[in-house]
């Protein structure tokens, strides 16, 4: 099924890539987020689970590759102009989850119920939504 999807998943990250706008940028963030944060579900709890939760089972190292991706959330919104103050937030979101989820077997449990990318991305959607607002 995989192999069938192929195309047109690279056609999407082609897009994901190559857009500019406040568009593009709300679409890259929201799939990384979904990445690290839902990409999976696990059988018979029904919780998704993602590549932060996957990775913080390597100790110490897989912590820091999804802080590490969790940094380009908030790289993406210092360029989409987010104000210092919730991109700060958005820091201590990230090096929160890192710094726990990097203790053996508490930081697992630590990953798999805080979800600091998806709490930045509601950050971000909160102020794409009210430059919208302002605009109209």
């Amino acid at each position: 099924m995989l192999a069938a999807n192929r195309p047109a998943l690279q056609a999407a990250a082609i897009r994901l890539a190559t857009a500019r706008h406040e568009s593009g940028a709300r679409a890259r963030v929201e799939f990384l987020e979904k990445t690290l944060e839902r990409a999976f579900v696990i059988p018979g709890l029904n919780r998704p689970i993602g590549l932060d939760s996957i990775l913080g089972l390597v100790p110490v190292a897989g912590d820091v590759v999804a802080g590490g991706m969790g940094l380009y959330l908030v790289w993406e919104a210092r360029n989409l102009g987010l104000p210092k103050l919730t991109l700060a937030r958005m820091l201590m979101n990230v090096g929160f989850d890192t710094m726990l989820g990097a203790i053996p077997l508490v930081g697992d449990a630590f990953d798999f119920f805080f979800r600091s990318n998806s709490r930045n991305l509601r950050l971000i959607k909160r102020h794409l939504d009210r430059a919208d607002a302002r605009a109209r």
